[in-house]
């Protein structure tokens, strides 16, 4: 597998597309090679080395980094809410916000949408899915939700969600890196499961799904009119400085509103619906079958409850 290309399909283009990895060499020295392994397991996927890094990006000579970046990646500056050349550091350019009309979000109360910018994988009963990121390939929800930090209460929760429905959401360094409410509920607490941080790139996940529930991560409940409960887990990833959780606890919010936003790295976001709960769109079915995920941005429809 060594060297196999990243693809994706991208659902505005309707192509079938191969991702520049952001620090590619790296990234495969790491992860396929043996001596990188060892790099690895002593030094990459301590937290120390990536809150070294994130503090790095948040000095202001890290600001000259920006205007090559957006370069180099075609990002539409268009779209950021602050001008790039008002940007002191590459942190504060890399958590930007976006003008609203940037992301508008899908109609329809029974509509949910997309909760990032990235790339989706979809499956509409967890329990059946053939694998993740490569068939076979799979982890407990008993795992994601906390058995090994909050032993009963991820049982508890797995037991919830068994035969749900999941969206891995995987958002690369270029992406937008905010999170946002997929439909319009409830939230409660955001709660914290300690773990290391390793890539959540497929070059690392599809040698080890399981580094989805060993790296660090932010669990809320969403109570949701349409949707029941829905649980969404925001995964922090190496070179991740932080996982910022921007709203206020038992307050009702709007579908897309924001809730968050993750420091300099690549990251994920999972959410979890109740068995039966949310139609997925079709186009991001297809492509999950085939352990190839989607592109497409916050606001964008997902799905329908069912």
């Amino acid at each position: 597998m060594a060297r196999e290309p990243i693809q994706f399909f991208n659902r505005y283009t309707k192509q079938i597309e191969t991702e520049d990895i952001y620090g590619e060499t790296w990234m495969r020295l790491v992860y396929e090679n043996p001596v990188g392994r060892l790099l690895l397991w002593a030094l990459v996927k301590r937290k120390f080395f990536s809150w070294y890094y994130g503090r790095r990006m948040s000095r202001r000579w890290s600001g000259s980094k920006i205007f090559p970046f957006v370069v180099k990646y075609n990002l539409d500056a268009d779209e950021f809410a602050k001008s790039i050349y008002e940007m002191r550091t590459f942190n504060e350019f890399f958590s930007r916000a976006l003008k609203r009309e940037a992301r508008p979000i899908a109609a329809g109360g029974r509509v949910a949408v997309f909760p990032a910018d990235g790339r989706h994988l979809a499956f509409p009963d967890v329990d059946a899915a053939d694998g993740f990121y490569v068939k076979g390939a799979k982890f407990t929800l008993a795992g994601l939700l906390g058995e090994g930090a909050l032993p009963e209460a991820g049982q508890r929760l797995a037991r919830r969600f068994a035969g749900g429905a999941m969206l891995i959401s995987r958002l690369c360094p270029v992406d937008y890196h905010r999170f946002h409410f997929p439909c319009a509920g409830t939230p409660g607490e955001a709660r914290l499961l300690n773990g290391s941080l390793y890539s959540v790139s497929p070059v690392a996940l599809r040698r080890n799904i399981g580094y989805l529930v060993q790296n660090k991560r932010m669990l809320t409940l969403l109570e949701a009119p349409e949707f029941g409960t829905v649980a969404m887990l925001e995964i922090g990833a190496t070179n991740v400085g932080s996982i910022m959780q921007l709203y206020v606890e038992g307050r009702a919010v709007a579908k897309g509103a924001e809730k968050g936003l993750f420091k300099f790295g690549g990251s994920c976001v999972i959410t979890l619906f109740e068995r039966g709960r949310i139609n997925f769109d079709a186009d991001l079915v297809a492509q999950s079958r085939e352990c190839r995920e989607t592109y497409a941005r916050m606001g964008d429809r997902l799905g329908g409850a069912a």
